[in-house]
């Protein structure tokens, strides 16, 4: 769409019927960064995908390998460890290895933290 459109599109103050409120130093100090909404952006993009979504749920009360969470997810290894390597580019998940074996656990508690509430939400009527 032509940018001349899209500008001629945007609501000005007089079509607005509300009371307007001035924009305050502290808030435009705390407003949110492009790149701050990219990276909330890619995390709901990462749990938008519901093998992820499987891969956090099993992490959430121990490690597991690739082997064991492509049982319980019914996946080869080779598609879980992808699934992985994406959560782990984005710091949702992390690895420690012991011999030749490669153990996955969640990051952070912020990840479990949001998995949890969103069950509660979903749980919500």
């Amino acid at each position: 769409m032509d940018k001349g459109v899209l500008e001629a599109r945007k609501v000005s103050e007089d079509d607005c019927s509300c009371e307007h409120t001035a924009i305050t130093q502290a808030e435009r100090e705390s407003e949110l960064t492009d790149e701050q909404a990219t990276g909330i952006a890619e995390i709901f993009k990462a749990l938008g995908d519901p093998t992820r979504v499987k891969i956090i749920y099993f992490l959430l009360n121990k490690e597991l390998c690739v082997h064991d969470l492509g049982m319980r997810i019914g996946m080869e290894q080779s598609a879980v460890s992808h699934q992985l390597r994406y959560l782990r580019d984005l710091h949702i998940v992390k690895r420690r290895k012991e011999g030749k074996t490669v153990y996955y656990s969640l990051d952070d508690e912020h990840i479990e933290q949001i998995f949890v509430q969103t069950m509660g939400h979903l749980g919500h009527e």
